[in-house]
């Protein structure tokens, strides 16, 4: 049915609860999991005409370090289940739209990822990446809360 599944990981607590679900089902499957987490690029801030940049090289080990950390969760629920897994780490400005490249550009045929669950208000101002994903992907995407 599914031969490689993605797996999306913010390194939330809500995240992870989907990873368990992820490598499960890529067990069952016989599938091979890729493991994703999108960082944002270097913003830079604008005060009256002046930019101030934050330190590159230090917003470059924080991204890192939350990425890999993220990432390894997914590394080691995968190693323990015996299931092969491909750990990727990208930068876009648009969390979904890297979600959906990467699943695109590795050959992955479902898409799991968590919801938050965020409702009201909250959904409006903080966005949905889920929702996107919904919304723009041409993968069937599994979607945990």
């Amino acid at each position: 049915m599914y031969k490689n599944i993605l797996v999306t990981t913010d390194g939330s607590e809500c995240s992870e609860r989907s990873i368990g679900h992820a490598v499960e089902l890529a067990k069952f499957l016989g599938a091979k999991l890729t493991a994703v987490t999108v960082t944002p690029p270097l913003q830079f801030l604008t005060v009256e005409g002046v930019v101030y940049p934050e330190d590159p090289e230090r917003y470059q080990q924080m991204t890192d370090a939350q990425a890999k950390a993220a990432l390894n969760v997914v590394a080691k629920a995968a190693e323990a289940a015996g299931v092969p897994c491909e750990l990727v780490q990208i930068e876009s400005p648009q969390p979904y739209e890297g979600i959906i490249k990467t699943a695109e550009d590795k050959g992955c045929d479902l898409i799991v990822m968590a919801s938050h669950g965020r409702r009201g208000i909250s959904a409006l101002l903080l966005g949905s990446e889920t929702q996107k994903v919904l919304t723009h992907s041409k993968i069937p995407v599994l979607v945990f809360r």
